[in-house]
């Protein structure tokens, strides 16, 4: 048996996997600048300090916390009716005594139904659909906003697209002047705001203010040189939201980075690249424990990391893909990983900003994510960002079936001679991702 396979079936068999993962959804959610993060911050640490042989530092940036005080939606008419609902972060304070207005449905909230509704939308408080998160034709909440603010709505609500009383929540405003309220709400409440048969529409109040100040923010690193001057970095999100556990996302990858630490770490040192593993924070908030980190390496210590390799929800379905942020020779790349350990890889090849390898590839390092259900609508993947996102939708088979994949990338990019991607100029990583910045 090679040290690969050793590695990898050490992975399969480590107890401590599911251990770090149980730990992590104990702690909670982990919504950033709450005791639940910070809990989770701490048994990081705590579980690194355990691993001899690594180089332990934090990244600390300032960053104003969000946090919800008051959070209400309510039907108007014959009878006042409130409906499950979650502010989403950085929605706007509405005013003394909430937003009151008229819904326009948007249906999926696709640039073509803002388009066909424009006339109806301005002055109007717009509902749309969730999109499946992890798809071909997927428009993130945060695009819909902006579509919203732009055709003149005064709010904006988002709704889960499927019933189970599951309410939607996420990121999507700016914090800026220019943002409007906006709230998450289950399919069932939605189902309440379409358009009447009289051709009325419906009436909601929306009632948000947020508690706002500013704390510090911790990004925790490790790293093992190797024998030569270039890194691999390992990256994964330890934060999340406060419906339920953030166990797909993302508990799964948190404990996945752990453990293969933990199994590399005293290998590490006979390969040809070190290994740099982050543990990001507010990757819920927009990305920006990554963006802060990433921004702040000088050119020389960009062009020193080999490839990003970021883990973010590797389980919720027993089929992994590989989102290669548009670095086209990365394919053949994840291509060879498989054959080597004998499992297939979907490749999605445009840019998505959906997780910290962004960040990575926005300023020309070789980036991917990998995730579990791409283009799977009815996986339990489609269930994150919800109350649902418990510990009981990531099977042990799957989580230790993602975290030996993620393994066998890091493995290959410590051990092979040569790039594994060209980096990019500054110039060719800005028109990677024009129009999505």
């Amino acid at each position: 048996m090679d040290k690969r396979d050793a590695v990898l079936g050490a992975i399969w068999r480590a107890p401590e996997l599911i251990r770090d993962f149980q730990a992590l959804c104990d702690t909670g959610g982990r919504f950033c600048g709450t005791e639940s993060e910070a809990m989770a911050r701490d048994f990081l640490r705590e579980k690194l300090a355990e691993i001899p042989g690594i180089g332990r530092d934090e990244y600390v940036f300032d960053y104003e916390v969000w946090g919800r005080k008051t959070n209400r939606v309510t039907v108007l008419g014959d009878g006042e009716k409130a409906l499950p609902c979650h502010a989403l972060i950085w929605s706007k304070d509405t005013p003394p005594g909430g937003l009151t207005g008229e819904v326009v449905d948007l249906g999926r909230g696709q640039r073509a139904d803002f388009e066909g509704a424009a006339d109806q939308i301005r002055g109007r408080i717009a509902l749309v659909r969730q999109d499946y998160p992890f798809g071909t034709d997927t428009v993130h909440r945060m695009v819909k906003y902006r579509w919203a603010r732009e055709f003149g709505a005064v709010g904006y609500l988002l709704a889960y697209p499927s019933p189970g009383q599951l309410v939607a929540t996420g990121y999507c405003a700016l914090n800026i002047p220019e943002d409007i309220p906006a709230a998450g709400l289950a399919y069932e409440g939605a189902a309440l705001l379409g358009r009447r048969p009289d051709g009325s529409h419906a009436r909601v109040r929306i009632e948000v203010e947020a508690e706002r100040r500013t704390e510090k923010s911790v990004n925790l690193i490790a790293e093992i040189p190797g024998k030569g001057p270039e890194w691999v970095s390992l990256t994964a999100h330890y934060d999340g939201h406060d419906l339920a556990e953030s166990a797909l996302d993302n508990a799964t990858g948190a404990a996945a980075i752990l453990q293969i630490l933990r199994s590399l770490a005293p290998v590490v040192g006979d390969c040809e690249r070190g290994l740099r593993v982050s543990f990001y924070t507010t990757e819920e908030w927009g990305l920006l424990g990554s963006y802060r980190y990433v921004n702040d390496l000088t050119e020389a210590e960009r062009r020193a990391i080999a490839v990003n390799v970021n883990l973010d929800t590797i389980a919720g379905s027993p089929n992994l893909a590989c989102l290669t942020s548009g670095y086209v020779e990365l394919e053949d790349w994840v291509r060879g990983v498989g054959a080597e350990i004998g499992q297939g890889f979907r490749i999605v090849r445009p840019p998505k900003r959906n997780s910290d390898h962004y960040n990575y590839a926005r300023r020309g390092i070789p980036a991917m994510r990998l995730v579990a259900g791409f283009d799977e609508p009815d996986s339990r993947v489609g269930l994150i960002l919800t109350p649902a996102d418990t510990r009981d939708k990531a099977p042990v088979g799957e989580l230790k079936n993602g975290t030996m994949a993620a393994a066998a990338f890091v493995w290959k990019a410590l051990n092979q001679s040569g790039p594994v991607a060209p980096h990019k100029t500054d110039e060719e990583a800005a028109a990677l991702v024009a129009g999505l910045e």
